[in-house]
């Protein structure tokens, strides 16, 4: 980059060095190299703190979401510190819920903290409060349990020293009436009572709080102050535990999942930050899946990763149940709650660590070496989850949004509009008119070769058709050629590839549910034969031996077209080309070694720029944990007049023969899984292209038929945007 123009922006108001303004700049090529020098940095600008050079404001919010502490002015330097309490007159909450109305000054309050929710900013452009954020506390005395705010400027300065279990002095407070809207969590001691008729009000002003953290040696037993009580459960018992039930897990990390972003409220710029994790611990062959939002802890929530030796577990506090065991697949998950807390360090001293469920996972951990777990753990990629459910009438029941189906003719719009790395679901109606596989060995060479970057400039449709007629043409003779040479690149990575059918248990979702679709990475060799104590949630890529893939031999059909495509294709006004598969989309298997890079990649773009250490490895390096490659689906709108198309990527298990028979394309999308059939007088599994076979078959059965198909859109950063197919509906018979 050059830079052509600059000018200096001076505030007249105020005494100082100016603003230097870039005007103008000229874009060349990428570099191989970069400097490791941040320009306009130097050894005296260090250490001058940072701040915003204009709109009078003290601090930067965090880059992707406004509840992360970010910066220098969020300190954590607060320390114990032994207190004499000879002059000191101390007042029990109880006491002072029956006096406060009457008073102007207010003893000091001697207090366990027992949660902490993360932080809430509720600024605005036109308000000139200088730190507006607010904290939750739950504290507790012998006498009950009540909730403590913390105001504006107080938040940075203690909010990142306080922690769960910590005892306080609180001086200097005000008292208010509760809100009467929130909802406090659950006290840790039912016979402590849950004080809600008022909340104690910490402000830097108004008066000025005095906060003190007492040191635990100080702490005496006459105090009567609760102890923290956690509601550890194991996997085993998570199927019997009811819905909204609030509960804490530890475990081992054996799939974490890409940050995204969900826009709080329709209308507003204002996000939550999120990601899917699976956790092990033992007790179950499935994992917990947990919906982890950011709990203001960013260097923690950026930072994790599947778990190894170094790394053994995680701890997360406060998570909520979620289920529905009427939907098929049945939905089970856990989600954070406004006070859950994650721990993946540190965990020496901590309340939980004497409780029994955690000293059981600890030795279960100790005793395992070089585990099945830990080996096959993967990172990243999209992620079909929570499922849909299977009618369309539950799924209009289960969304809340102000329009239910979107216009095929406004999905641009709604694609264009996305911010980054958010991620939506919206339901669109039209007609299935083209299918095409995509193997896995060239699913990111399409993508690579075929990027079309956000609002380019599209070719017109007429002439897009009449290249892919060409196209057509060119790919069905490369086929012929290929299924008569087994050593071709494409023929040869796809008919000799199989799937091991009894090395992986399949994930359930209860006793008698169906599977829940989840990547699984390839399998070592060396792990074959070996039956873990634990399944791998992913399931294994392996290689057939030349003699058994060549048994049963079957014509393999890549692409459906209908008839009803070939009249309408020249005549649209519109065709929206959404198909292509990313290498972000893609989930890795996880190396420990390149543990930084692959953190960097599913992780949001970071609010500072990092200069690389040496030159990164490609993504597309890393092993893939899908095997089944993708489709290329197109969809005709009910007008004929606009198309789409999108891709499909459906995982699939080898187990469960019973259920293994595709008789339509509606059952192999509700899970986005697909169960394969054995070859007759053969124990291996179809290869991944026979099924895919099987799939473009059930397609063609739905020739000319409505359908109401579900995307999930993501905009990547990079003029990337993936759309995917989530599920297809038949509305004439709601299935």
């Amino acid at each position: 980059m050059k830079i052509c123009r600059v000018s200096c922006l001076y505030n007249e108001k105020r005494l100082g060095q100016g603003i230097l303004c870039i005007d103008n700049v000229h874009c060349g090529d990428t570099l191989e190299a970069i400097s490791l020098e941040t320009p306009f940095r130097n050894s005296a600008h260090k250490e001058i703190p940072e701040r915003p050079l204009r709109g009078g404001k003290s601090h930067y919010l965090a880059l992707w979401n406004n509840e992360d502490p970010y910066g220098d002015i969020w300190l954590t330097n607060k320390q114990p510190e032994e207190h004499n309490f000879n002059n000191t007159k101390i007042i029990s909450l109880s006491h002072l819920e029956m006096t406060w109305a009457n008073r102007r000054n207010f003893p000091a309050l001697l207090v366990r903290i027992l949660h902490k929710s993360k932080l809430r900013y509720y600024g605005k452009p036109d308000k000139k409060m200088i730190e507006p954020y607010q904290t939750f506390l739950e504290v507790a005395d012998s006498s009950g349990t009540v909730s403590v705010i913390m105001w504006n400027a107080l938040c940075p300065e203690w909010y990142k020293s306080l922690r769960v279990g910590l005892v306080l002095l609180l001086q200097d407070y005000s008292v208010k009436k509760s809100y009467p809207f929130r909802m406090q969590p659950l006290p840790v001691d039912p016979q402590i009572k849950l004080i809600s008729t008022m909340e104690i009000c910490l402000n830097l002003r108004d008066p000025p709080t005095n906060i003190i953290i007492i040191p635990e040696k100080q702490v005496k037993p006459e105090w009567r102050l609760p102890k923290l009580n956690h509601r550890f459960i194991t996997r085993s018992e998570l199927d019997d535990v009811p819905e909204n039930y609030i509960c804490d897990v530890i475990g081992i990390l054996i799939f974490v999942g890409r940050v995204q972003r969900s826009k709080k409220k329709e209308n507003r710029e204002d996000f939550w930050s999120y990601r899917w994790i699976h956790i092990a611990d033992g007790t179950s062959e499935q994992p917990f899946i947990v919906e982890l939002f950011s709990t203001s802890q960013p260097e923690i929530f950026e930072n994790i990763y599947p778990s190894t030796q170094s790394m053994t577990y995680f701890v997360c506090t406060q998570l909520k149940v979620v289920r529905n065991d009427h939907q098929v697949p049945k939905l089970l998950y856990l989600t954070t709650t406004n006070e859950s807390r994650v721990f993946i360090t540190g965990h020496r001293g901590q309340p939980y660590t004497n409780d029994t469920k955690v000293k059981n996972f600890i030795h279960w951990i100790k005793t395992r070496t070089d585990s099945e777990e830990v080996k096959n753990t993967v990172i990243g990629g999209y992620y079909p989850y929570p499922p849909v459910p299977e009618t369309f009438t539950k799924y209009s029941s289960s969304v809340k949004v102000e329009s239910l189906l979107t216009a095929i003719s406004e999905v641009r719009k709604e694609i264009e509009d996305l911010q980054y790395r958010e991620q939506k679901r919206i339901a669109i109606q039209g007609i299935i008119t083209v299918i095409k596989y995509i193997p896995h060995a060239s699913a990111t060479e399409n993508a690579s070769a075929s990027e079309t970057p956000r609002g380019a400039n599209q070719p017109s449709t007429s002439q897009a058709a009449r290249r892919e007629n060409q196209s057509q043409e060119r790919d069905n003779n490369n086929k012929r050629h290929q299924d008569d040479d087994p050593m071709s690149s494409q023929g040869f990575q796809t008919a000799y590839t199989s799937l091991s059918p009894t090395k992986k248990k399949r994930i359930v979702q209860g006793p008698n549910a169906k599977q829940v679709p989840v990547p699984q990475p390839e399998t070592s060799a060396q792990t074959k034969g070996c039956k873990p104590d634990m399944p791998n949630i992913f399931l294994n890529r392996e290689s057939a031996s030349a003699s058994a893939a060549g048994k049963g031999r079957r014509p393999i059909s890549d692409r459906w077209e209908s008839q009803l495509w070939k009249e309408k294709k020249f005549a649209l006004i519109d065709h929206l080309h959404y198909s292509h598969v990313y290498p972000e989309s893609i989930p890795r298997k996880f190396i420990f070694e390149q543990r930084k890079f692959l953190t960097e990649q599913f992780n949001s773009q970071p609010a500072k720029y990092i200069p690389p250490e040496g030159r990164p490895p490609n993504l597309d390096d890393f092993k893939s944990a899908r095997s089944l490659g993708h489709f290329e689906v197109t969809i005709l709108g009910l007008n004929h007049e606009i198309a789409i198309d999108v891709a499909f990527l459906p995982m699939y298990s080898p187990e469960d023969l019973r259920t293994s028979q595709i008789d339509s394309l509606l059952s192999c999308m509700n899970y986005s899984c697909v169960y394969p059939q054995a070859t007759p007088g053969n124990d291996s599994m179809a290869s991944p292209r026979a099924l895919a076979s099987d799939i473009i078959k059930a397609a063609s059965k739905l020739d000319k038929a409505h359908i109401v198909g579900i995307l999930d859109i993501c905009n990547l950063g990079n003029d990337k945007v993936e759309v995917y197919l989530h599920r297809i509906y038949s509305p004439t018979n709601d299935s």
